[in-house]
């Protein structure tokens, strides 16, 4: 079931009204879709965040604009001011609840490895799977138990159980969780480190975005 956002069209888009939207305490946005007209709106950022930390990045949104038919849409993207943390623009998708999509979900890890408790390391390489189900039918997050996990014990998307609602899309054998031996993390994270890339300096999101 999708949960109701108010939304204003926008109309003027000179950055000096955008600028004043956002000291109302809206995120100018856009809407769009295959195969249809792309629309400018705001909507309330609180609201926006309340809807997206309750109901999850995935979450079928029911636009409501005032003189429309309601729309339903998933938050595609956005963008935050770094300095500020406040969001400053979205982008919603307009979705057809009868067509499957690909998405990706976020993965959580529950229970303490047996193997951790020998001293072993879970290491976790995969964060977020991506999925192929009908807006309804996506999951808010994929859960998997890792307690049973010994020392060299791995995790793959080929152990997760088969749902009916949707489908993995990663390789069978990509690594969701494993253990490793104490000295054999040490190692991976001194490569890590090694292999890491120079931080950019100056780098900033775009501020001015319409």
């Amino acid at each position: 079931m999708a949960v109701t956002l108010k939304a204003e069209k926008r109309e003027d888009l000179n950055k000096s009204v955008t600028k004043q939207i956002r000291e109302n305490g809206n995120v100018p946005s856009v809407v769009y879709g295959k195969d249809k007209e792309t629309k400018t709106i705001s909507v309330n950022s609180i609201e926006l965040v309340k809807t997206v930390r309750d109901e999850g990045i995935n979450a079928i949104i029911s636009l409501d604009m005032e003189g429309e038919q309601p729309v339903n849409v998933m938050l595609y993207d956005y963008q935050k001011d770094p300095l500020r943390d406040e969001l400053i623009h979205a982008d919603f998708y307009m979705v057809n609840m009868a067509e499957e999509m690909d998405v990706d979900v976020p993965l959580h890890l529950e229970g303490e490895a047996s193997g951790a408790k020998d001293g072993g390391v879970l290491q976790q390489p995969l964060y977020q799977l991506q999925v192929r189900a009908k807006p309804a039918d996506i999951p808010e997050a994929i859960t998997v138990d890792v307690s049973k996990l010994e020392i060299g014990d791995t995790i793959s998307v080929a152990d997760l159980p088969e749902a009916t609602d949707y489908e993995f899309l990663d390789e069978q054998d990509t690594t969701i969780a494993t253990v490793v031996p104490p000295d054999t993390a040490e190692s991976t994270d001194e490569q890590s480190d090694e292999d890491a890339e120079p931080e950019l300096v100056g780098a900033s999101d775009d501020e001015d975005k319409e």
